[in-house]
Parts: structure tokens; sequence; C-alpha cells
């Protein structure tokens, strides 16, 4: 594998049957989205069977990823075809399911009127529709149309995030994160997390099942970052609501931010919504588009996300060859030597475990010995994945290898930056598991014979939570 950010592609009517997803896989997604905001849940548990099924038939070790819904708001029904609202329109808002009109949106949020102040913007849509709120009474809003458009359907409405008593994760949210758990998925997406405390409740449920997901798309969110990165297994930059949520010029900045707190603290950061969005209905993407993908990369984003263009798009495989071509490229041009000069001096100050310190410390150690030795491949033999991640972190030339005695591991690692992940059988010592990662490795085709590689490994007798602490040079014969 020559590229090293991965991709999550979202399946979708266009993507769901089994060749698709066998040439999907072949095209280079890492791992599959399956959102859980559109149809009912035993839909998914197929849809997680067929994929599981494809990616087995493949040979590739593909992770699952369920995205939750959260809380949505959305408008009352505009006549089938849908309405124009036209731009300095004056119109109402009011709480109920209720059809909408031109002059009247209807809101499924029952508390509206309690939370919508003077001078407040309200979203209709993925953004298209803006109103401002005018004056509020015991009975409606009004407002005016900033930004004129076409609503149709049930369209989102987007309310400032501070305002919201909607509570994350919803009732319905917890019970398919058990439900997705127990069937194995290796990614859960939290929707609209505003706190650390959101995450957690979904931890309660999960447990170690699965990797949690903190999608970051409220302002609020951005202002407890730091503590909803320490309790998440991985951060989405969900650009769509965040762009809403936030002024939208402040968006590549935030994204820039977020990728970098992520790999400070050696999480993995997906760069989602819109990457390609025009190879939905085009055969090729915009020339701003290729830039988008390839500036994620320049952030240091671990991972890409595809939502429509793989889920509804024409051509989703020629979308995923696309993206993977870009990326390639994007890589070629990227200077990634800095993370690691960066790192080293943070890595005290972030990692306060003595477990994490000493991963720190072998895993800065292993990215200077690996350009010193001219190493061909850094080969980390890991239970819970965790030294794989630090390692990474680090955004070393040489590839990257993971081996896991835990199929769990090896899957849940799919969405980490640089990684090709191999299991490992159970040995008894340190030596056994470095000969063996090692041989495993050459025997795949990963490391060839005569060559040079770096080996991080630890004890077996250990507990599953601590850390590494064996770094050896290995000559491959």
């Amino acid at each position: 594998m020559t590229r090293r950010t991965k991709i999550v592609a979202t399946i979708g009517p266009a993507s769901e049957d089994p060749a698709t997803l066998e040439a999907l896989f072949r095209a280079g997604v890492d791992v599959a989205r399956l959102n859980l905001s559109h149809g009912p849940v035993e839909s998914h548990l197929e849809k997680l069977a067929i994929v599981r099924a494809a990616a087995d038939r493949v040979g590739k070790h593909v992770g699952v990823l369920a995205d939750l819904p959260g809380p949505k708001v959305r408008a009352g029904k505009f006549v089938d075809g849908g309405i124009h609202l036209d731009a300095g329109a004056s119109l109402r808002l009011r709480p109920g399911l209720d059809p909408s009109s031109d002059d009247l949106i209807h809101v499924d949020y029952p508390t509206l009127l309690d939370d919508l102040r003077p001078g407040d913007p309200v979203i209709i849509g993925d953004g298209g529709i803006c109103l401002r709120v005018e004056s509020v009474d015991d009975s409606e809003a009004a407002a005016i149309v900033q930004t004129g458009g076409r609503a149709q359907g049930r369209p989102g409405v987007h309310i400032p995030s501070e305002n919201l008593r909607l509570s994350t994760p919803t009732e319905e949210d917890l019970v398919l994160a058990e439900q997705m758990a127990e069937a194995g998925v290796d990614f859960m997406a939290v929707s609209f997390v505003r706190t650390a405390a959101d995450v957690q409740q979904v931890r309660d449920v999960v447990g170690k099942r699965a990797k949690l997901i903190a999608k970051i798309e409220t302002s609020t969110a951005l202002a407890n970052l730091q503590s909803i990165i320490e309790v998440s297994d991985a951060i989405m930059v969900a650009r769509g609501d965040l762009g809403i949520d936030c002024p939208i010029e402040d968006l590549p900045h935030l994204q820039k931010s977020i990728v970098r707190q992520c790999v400070e603290y050696g999480i993995p950061a997906i760069t989602a919504t819109q990457m390609l969005e025009s190879m939905v209905n085009a055969p090729s993407p915009t020339r701003a588009e290729v830039t988008d993908v390839a500036n994620a990369i320049f952030d240091g984003t671990d991972a890409l996300m595809l939502s429509g263009e793989t889920a509804i798009g024409h051509d989703p495989v020629l979308v995923v060859e696309t993206m993977a071509t870009i990326a390639e490229r994007a890589e070629a041009e990227a200077s990634y030597r800095q993370w690691a000069q960066r790192l080293g001096r943070i890595q005290r100050a972030q990692w306060d475990s003595i477990g994490d310190r000493i991963t720190a410390a072998l895993t800065h150690a292993a990215s200077e010995a690996a350009v010193d030795a001219g190493a061909s491949a850094i080969i980390c033999c890991t239970n819970t994945g965790r030294t794989a991640i630090a390692m990474a972190r680090f955004r070393p030339e040489s590839p990257l290898i993971a081996l896991s005695n835990d199929p769990r591991t090896v899957k849940q690692l799919s969405l980490l930056w640089g990684v090709q992940t191999l299991g490992l059988d159970t040995f008894e010592s340190p030596d056994e598991i470095v000969w063996h990662a090692v041989e495993r490795a050459v025997t795949s085709g990963l490391v060839e014979r005569g060559s040079t590689v770096v080996v991080l490994a630890g004890s077996p007798k250990k507990s599953a939570d601590t850390a590494a602490d064996v770094l050896r040079i290995v000559q491959v014969d």
C-alpha cells in the first residue's frame, strides 16, 4: 500500500450490493460507514453482514463504522415539489408537526419559542436557506429570509447550538448503540457531541466493544474540545453542521486546529463532508475539491470520508479511485518530519500515565531509529492497538505494520494513518513475538529479506493496557 491516508466510504443504495462493495474495497476503501439516520436497524445489520462477507472475499481488513443519528430538528413537510423562499420575504416559525408553506414553517421542536431570540440565525436544509429571527412571542417567531432557495420534503432546521435543549445521545441512539455493538461494528460515531459526558454515555453502553468517534459539529463542542478528545477514540471534523454553527470563514482554520490537536493527543482524525460532492453526479471532481482533499492531507488527517458520493452517487468506485489518486499525489508532497520534531517536545505534557509515557518515549525513539537505520518498515506488535496509534502520531516515512492477536484490534486499526494490519498468534516471550512478527511481515510480502526493520513489542504476560517496552532493530535474513 503506497497510500497512507485512509478512506471511509458511506454505504447506501448505490454501493450496498456485494459486487460493488468488493470493487470499493479493491479501489481503496478502508472503513465502511453505515449511516443509521436512514432506514431501520434491521437493514443496517444486513449491510454489516454483507460488508463483512465482501471484505473476506477480497481478503482485506475493512472496519465498519456505525454513525448514530443524534438529535435532529426538522421542518414540517413542504408540498410535493417543494416551494421557493425569496430573499427579503417575511415568514413565521411555529413549533409542531403540521405541514409547512412559504409563509409558515412548522418546526418539530417543542421549545422552539423559548430557545429563539431576536437576531438568531435559523438555517433550513444544508445551509442554502438562511433566516433571521425578528421577534418572538407566545405563539410564533417572525423571521426574514436572508438567503433564499428551494425547500422540499422535511429539511433539517439548524438553531444555534448554544440555545438547543436537545440531549445527545438520544434514547434512540443508546438503543442503536447497544444493537450495533452487539452485532460487532468496529467504530461508533456520536453525533452532535457537545461535552465529554455525551461520549461517556455511549461508552457506558458500548464498553470496549467498539471505538467511539466524537463528531465535532457545534461551537459548544469546540469550547470543550480538549475534554472530548480525552474520552474519545477518534474525532470527526463534521464540516457540514460545523460550517453552519460557526462562521463559514472560520471553517478551514477550525479544521486545521482540530486535526493538529488529534495528532498531538494520539487519536485518529477524520475529515468529512462534501470532499468530492460534485461526483455524486459528475464523472470528475471540481478543482476546488481536489485542492480540499489534498489540503486535508497536508493538515495531517488520518482519514477522509465520503458520504453521498458513495451512498447515492452514480459511480461510487470511480469516486474512491479518484480520492485514492489525489491522496497518493498529496502524500508525495507532504512533509511529515515536522510532526515527529514537534511531538518529541510536547508528548510528556500530553501523556500523563506511566504506560503512556513509556509508549511515547519508545515510539519517539523508534521514529528516529527508523531514519538512522534506513528501516524499510516499522513493525508494531500490539494487543489493543495503542502502540500502533502512538507510532502513527509521528507520521514515519517507513511503512508502518501493525500485528495483533486480537481480530477486533486488527479491524479497528483500519482507520489509522499509514497502518497496514496483520493477524498474529499469541506467543510466550518478546523474543518469539519479534521473530514471528518479522516472519509474518515477510511472508505477507510487506517486508523483503535482507532489509532492516524496527520492531516494537512488549511482554505478553503483562496486562493489555501496559505499554510496549521492547525496541529492536532487526536485519531480516
